[in-house]
């Protein structure tokens, strides 16, 4: 192996570039040529590809997003964009793709490995929603910037009195919100993995107000309902004054938190380790803290579950 590429695909998330710096880093120092693939596999199959050096990725490490951009690409779902993509790698001498990204990035890779070209993966999604691992990069730092949020929320819940709803990311998982929702001391959280009863939500409130609660926060996976929505039937089912937040994108954005900037450099280390191997179609993920190499189609036929340890925890502390 001689020269490897490196793509970040599907939603961005803090602590791609300290995944890339690795990659980029690790392959030269083990004698390797680098190439970035800006796009994701839009670029892959526009041919945006170009070298890296050291210096590519100097001071990188602290910045959100993905220094080498990312897109949905449609064309490349099919067997014939798939092809195509292949063709573009042999066509540059590449040797070994890390694609870094979540679920849909990940089956991209699978049909590149399919067809011979070798691929590891790197997990990368702020909603933590891929299994197998003990967390993806930039699902800390989503918290940790949901969190300062929710603190900066509940000192004007606490002086207008009212209650907010915030609505988190999280379409198919609710980690976002269960783990947000338990360091900042939420009265309830809404996930898509649990089923709820906005009546028991409303006795919760009332509960509150009848022992002297001024405020209430509720949090709300954006997989488990519309926090507008939500909030518009507490208010009119309660007469409280109800306010809503949706934090959307700023949960994507910021400097990545020193926990994901770790993460992401051993898994990118990692992951040229694993090539180097002469493995393939597989994640580079760390299982109760240590590295491991989990193949795609374990990932893909894996149902992960949030910890609903968590979950009962909320409930039980917010009585």
């Amino acid at each position: 192996m001689k020269r490897i590429a490196v793509l970040t695909s599907g939603g961005d998330a803090p602590g791609m570039n300290a995944a890339v710096r690795a990659v980029v880093r690790t392959g030269i120092y083990h004698g390797l040529e680098v190439i970035g693939i800006q796009r994701g596999y839009s670029g892959l199959l526009h041919e945006e590809l170009m070298p890296m050096t050291l210096g590519s990725v100097a001071d990188v490490i602290q910045r959100g997003g993905t220094v080498l951009y990312t897109a949905r690409c449609e064309p490349f779902k099919s067997p014939e964009g798939q092809r195509q993509g292949y063709e573009v790698l042999r066509k540059h001498g590449i040797d070994g793709l890390v694609v870094i990204g979540g679920d849909g990035s990940f089956r991209g890779a699978q049909k590149l490995a399919e067809l011979g070209m070798p691929t590891i993966g790197i997990p990368g999604t702020i909603d933590n929603d891929i299994p197998c691992c003990d967390a993806t990069i930039g699902f800390d730092t989503a918290v940790n910037t949901a969190i300062e949020a929710i603190d900066k929320i509940r000192d004007t819940a606490t002086s207008h009195e009212r209650t907010y709803v915030v609505e988190v990311m999280g379409r198919n998982a609710g980690d976002i919100a269960l783990h947000v929702a338990l360091a900042g001391g939420a009265e309830s959280v809404l996930i898509p993995e649990a089923p709820f009863s906005l009546d028991e939500v409303i006795r919760r409130l009332e509960r509150g107000v009848a022992r002297g609660k001024k405020h209430s926060i509720i949090l709300v996976a954006e997989g488990a309902g519309s926090g507008i929505e939500i909030g518009k039937h507490l208010a009119t089912h309660t007469g409280f004054e109800v306010r809503v937040t949706v934090l959307g994108h700023i949960q994507r954005g910021g400097a990545p938190s020193a926990r994901d900037r770790v993460l992401a450099s051993q898994l990118g280390a990692y992951a040229v380790d694993l090539l180097r191997q002469g493995a393939s179609g597989k994640m580079a993920a760390t299982q109760n803290g240590a590295l491991a190499a989990v193949d795609f189609e374990t990932v893909f036929t894996t149902a992960r579950k949030p910890d609903m340890r968590l979950y009962e925890l909320v409930n039980m502390l917010s009585i």
